[in-house]
């Protein structure tokens, strides 16, 4: 078989700068997803408890436990965007 080699060049600063910007907007993107989600549950949760299928402390203790799993959520995307801009920049 033959072999092709193509010289890649290194990134420059600039380039570095666009992909790190670039990564944060697909973070921010993630984060309004999972706010999203969030919303749409805590709406769930408020129907359901105005069906009658529980009440409104079993409510409060499921929203609790939304919230908590939003904020987890978003400190390790956070977390993640933080890593890969650092490691896009070189830092």
């Amino acid at each position: 078989g033959q072999t092709l080699r193509l010289p890649i060049p290194d990134l420059t600063e600039e380039r570095r700068k666009e992909l790190a910007k670039l990564a944060g907007q697909y973070a921010e993107k993630a984060r309004i997803a999972v706010r999203n989600v969030r919303r749409d549950g805590m709406d769930s949760l408020k129907v359901d408890e105005k069906k009658g299928v529980f009440g409104e402390d079993e409510r409060k203790r499921h929203e609790t436990e939304v919230q908590k799993l939003t904020d987890s959520i978003i400190a390790e995307l956070d977390a993640t965007a933080t890593a890969k801009e650092k490691e896009i920049l070189g830092k």
